[in-house]
């Protein structure tokens, strides 16, 4: 099973300078071997020898495995593609990992150097990155160098008992599980989520006073940074909760219209509208998909006003929430215990 790892690259300006050259000479060499082939209408038998370009033999040999793929596409594609951005590949042969650096060979001053190259990654990251490496590719988006690396990890067993575990995402509470057999845990902490905006939102204010447009961007990036590690920390909390209890089925609510049909006040409307629901399941799904625990997303219509003892819908008072039948608990375990027994989308529960 193979998974592609993200990870942001902080090159000083020299680095970047031999980085940017070597993208740009990469993908013309790739282009320019590609219409070799196309030309006399066969796939060429090279070696780094044959390609006379500034870059170290590794990395030749391996646009020379690129070019050969793609000229594979062409007679399906019916013309000959032309690769404009700009990007660079290694083999896991010609990289090192040491803590948050990654280690690469360039070329400089007509020779095949390495280069250590800072990289911010994450606890899991590392973790991944303990099993078998697969190729490097550095591109550059948005104005930001990405290192993504493939890595071989083992398939999951698949879980076959019979608990199923509801997941309830929110603001005050970023997620409440809840398994069938009745054990609830809270993940995350609201509270400091809004108050982590709030302080990042002061200080793009008093730097907007002085008009510090690059001072703001990279608070921009801290702040996306630090979301998603909070998200990460929170789905594998999550997850390890569902492999302790023996779960094999998450439930998750059908994130695609929460805005319209979220829980919430005035007060947290803004919060809403930027704290990302979405991406803190994609991380719980793929992290469950590798423990060998299925993921299904169900309609979240009335999930939190449901009384889950007699199907009357009451709306709770704060947190709490009580049926003139006698039931009351948090309203966000309610909406955990209602996701188990909802309708699956595109399916039967």
């Amino acid at each position: 099973m193979e998974q592609t790892v993200k990870i942001k690259l902080l090159p000083t300006k020299e680095q970047e300078y031999h980085l940017i050259n070597i993208s740009r000479e990469y993908i013309k060499t790739v282009n320019t071997l590609v219409a070799d082939m196309v030309q006399a209408e066969k796939i060429l038998k090279l070696s780094s020898k044959d390609v006379h370009v500034s870059m170290p033999s590794a990395v030749k040999n391996q646009a020379i495995r690129d070019a050969k793929s793609v000229y594979r596409k062409v007679k399906k594609l019916k013309r000959v593609p032309i690769l404009k951005k700009s990007v660079c590949i290694w083999n896991n042969q010609n990289y090192k990992i040491k803590e948050s650096v990654i280690e690469f060979p360039v070329y400089i001053n007509g020779k095949s150097k390495r280069i250590a190259v800072k990289a911010i990654l994450t606890e899991y990251q590392h973790n991944l990155l303990k099993n078998q490496l697969g190729i490097l590719r550095i591109t550059k988006k948005s104005n930001k160098w990405i290192a993504q690396i493939a890595v071989k990890i083992p398939g999951p067993t698949q879980n076959n008992s019979d608990i199923v575990m509801g997941v309830d995402l929110g603001l005050k509470v970023p997620a409440v599980a809840v398994t069938s057999t009745g054990k609830t845990r809270f993940f995350g902490n609201g509270r400091q989520n809004k108050y982590i905006r709030r302080k990042f939102k002061s200080q793009r204010r008093e730097l907007g006073k002085s008009k510090k447009l690059n001072a703001i961007r990279k608070l921009n990036d801290k702040e996306t940074l630090w979301m998603k590690d909070k998200d990460h920390k929170i789905s594998r909390t999550l997850v390890d909760f569902a492999i302790k209890n023996n779960v094999s089925v998450i439930r998750l609510e059908k994130l695609s219209n929460i805005r319209n049909t979220a829980r919430t006040s005035r007060k947290n409307e803004k919060n809403l509208h930027t704290w990302s629901f979405y991406r803190l399941a994609q991380y719980i799904e793929y992290k469950a998909k590798l423990a060998g625990i299925k993921v299904e997303y169900v309609d979240p219509k009335y999930t939190s006003q449901i009384c889950p003892m007699c199907g009357k819908r009451n709306h709770t008072k704060d947190r709490k929430y009580q049926c003139s039948c006698g039931f009351k608990t948090h309203r966000d375990r309610v909406a955990g215990i209602n996701i188990i027994n909802a309708p699956v989308i595109d399916g039967v529960a």
